[in-house]
């Protein structure tokens, strides 16, 4: 079975001019078919501010009623987003940047209201293997940000580490799949305040112990849950590190197993 990698970088790397061009130097010589998954909330959060519009967190989700969709879809789906494609385009990566609603690619409900209501969230429930694979095959380097749609019109956030899992899960049907989490760690770090104390391995075991410490918390909660689900489903491996992990010099990041 042929390999795809599906990368995803965070907020830090994008809003930095620096670390954004060295990792998208190291994306365009990764050999091999590819997707790239970006989000974007660090601008988000930046001009929404600027626009006025108070941003809300619950447990290192967005919430996002109409005015802070229409941000997110002018910020992730264009400022980002054609960014990160048009200095794709200047290394000779010939990238086209999606949504989910573009070729029907990732369909979504919109997340029902239990204790809390997120407003336009979306948790996946469809991705269009076939149809991202015709732009695979074309040579074309698929490049999502992280919105979704419901199919009926209506556009949804939806959290890019999820998207990135479920991406990998559906592509896992064609392709021998495996992601990559790159963000401006070295990986999952035992003492946060240690930059070198990655966790080279953690399974099921380790990661509720890590849980039960308090060690995996906020942000880094859904991001390893959507790791877990992703070895569940079909993924062939997951890795999360600083963007230096898709060199071949680099060993210092974190594996996931279950």
């Amino acid at each position: 079975m042929e390999k795809l990698s599906i990368i995803k970088i965070g907020g830090n790397i994008i809003e930095d001019e620096t670390s954004l061009h060295d990792f998208l130097k190291l994306f365009s010589a990764l050999k091999g078919k590819k997707i790239l998954v970006h989000g974007g909330g660090k601008r988000a959060t930046a001009m929404a501010s600027k626009l006025g519009i108070e941003s809300k967190m619950v447990h290192g989700r967005r919430v996002t009623d109409a005015e802070t969709l229409e941000v997110i879809t002018m910020v992730y789906g264009g400022l980002v987003n054609k960014n990160i494609v048009a200095k794709l385009q200047a290394l000779q990566i010939d990238a086209i940047g999606l949504t989910g609603a573009d070729i029907n690619s990732i369909k979504s409900d919109k997340r029902p209201i239990k204790e809390i209501d997120f407003g336009f969230v979306g948790d996946v429930k469809e991705v269009a293997s076939n149809s991202i694979d015709k732009l695979i095959k074309a040579d074309f380097t698929p490049v999502f940000c992280a919105i979704t749609h419901d199919g009926k019109g209506q556009l949804l956030n939806t959290n890019a580490d999820t998207i990135t899992s479920q991406v990998a899960i559906g592509m896992s049907k064609i392709y021998e799949t495996s992601i990559y989490y790159c963000f401006e760690l070295n990986g999952v770090l035992q003492d946060f305040s240690d930059k070198n104390s990655v966790i080279k391995n953690i399974n099921s075991k380790k990661y509720q112990e890590l849980l039960n410490d308090g060690i995996i918390a906020d942000g880094m909660l859904p991001k390893l849950e959507n790791c877990f689900d992703a070895l569940k489903n079909g993924v062939h491996q997951v890795k999360m590190g600083n963007t230096s992990m898709l060199t071949k010099e680099n060993n210092n990041f974190t594996t996931i197993t279950l």
